[in-house]
């Protein structure tokens, strides 16, 4: 039986095979390298036990999909296990080669759970969020070329009707993205839950539904807000290192990015998070320390809320006490 790493790149896929011997190649991260990648595994042994990588984005999603409709037994690791494993292993250094291997044997070891891909309804709707993401990203570099007054009249009409257009594609993938929740009741039914949470709008809402899918799956929030990298992590080695507690930042960047003006807002609005924040400042965490803690409470908010199909109470910490 053989257990395969891989350590994902935008153009690369650095493979290990751990079975009788340890066998370590690099691929195309495209559909060709797919191809030649599923090949070299055959020609390896009868049998792939389990082929593991980190979810680490969207540059793994093809060649999961790829394994597993030729019938291969993929594993897609929250980012954290794997960090936690090398530690484990006294890891001290890394590379892509090192990666792969670390992620192969902690397939051989831990036999992670196998992975199935999303449901259309969730791969479209991830599309279709991400592509409203990107014209964003477009329409702002646009204005700020606008802005930096490029000092040609057919250079600035050509920017304003650039962004015009960008505007009209924004408007019309939004309509898009409801009308695609209105075709789905389980989708829509998220979204209106998420949505009820102070804090939370449209937008925010597709990008949780499309980053992490159905968050009812997970078995604990904590799994939730390491796939967004919003785990606390600490440096501390003996009296001498020790850094000021952060995240891990291995995750999702984009959510961790959407969820920054929506954690402002909560800080002002949402009764629950308000009270937070205010007590997080009078222990003394600075400004970005409390916007980052009120970020992972938000996702807190978000499991409790779908977990429990119920929608948001803001009476919740007075039933409680």
């Amino acid at each position: 039986m053989l257990y395969v790493g891989i350590d994902v790149s935008k153009a690369t896929l650095a493979v290990c095979v751990l079975g009788e011997s340890k066998q370590q190649r690099e691929f195309g991260n495209n559909r060709k390298g797919h191809y030649q990648l599923l090949s070299w595994l055959k020609k390896q042994a009868d049998a792939v036990a389990i082929v593991g990588l980190e979810a680490t984005g969207s540059y793994g999603e093809a060649v999961c999909t790829y394994l597993y409709e030729q019938g291969v037994s993929v594993s897609v690791i929250n980012p954290a296990r794997i960090k936690a494993y090398a530690q484990s292993q006294l890891k001290r250094h890394k590379t892509d080669a090192i990666d792969a291997e670390l992620i192969a044997d902690f397939c051989r070891t831990q036999q992670p759970e196998p992975w199935s891909p999303p449901p259309p309804e969730e791969l479209e709707l991830r599309a279709l969020v991400r592509h409203l993401d990107d014209l964003k990203a477009q329409r702002q570099a646009e204005k700020n070329r606008l802005e930096a007054q490029p000092g040609s009249k057919t250079v600035v009409r050509n920017l304003q009707a650039h962004i015009r257009f960008l505007d009209g594609q924004i408007q019309q993938l939004e309509h898009d993205i409801h009308d695609h929740m209105n075709q789905h009741p389980h989708l829509k039914q998220q979204h209106d839950l998420l949505k009820s949470i102070p804090g939370i709008g449209d937008i925010t809402s597709f990008q949780i539904l499309a980053e992490l899918g159905d968050l009812t799956r997970f078995s604990d929030v904590r799994q939730v807000v390491a796939l967004a990298g919003l785990n606390p992590q600490q440096r501390r080695s003996g009296t001498s290192l020790h850094y000021t507690a952060g995240i891990s930042r291995m995750g999702h960047d984009s959510l961790r990015a959407a969820l920054f003006m929506p954690a402002m807002v909560a800080m002002r609005y949402n009764p629950i998070l308000k009270a937070f924040a205010e007590r997080m400042q009078r222990n003394g965490l600075k400004p970005k320390q409390v916007i980052t803690a009120v970020m992972r409470k938000l996702l807190h908010l978000a499991y409790g809320v779908l977990k429990n199909k119920e929608p948001f109470n803001p009476n919740y910490l007075a039933l409680c006490s």
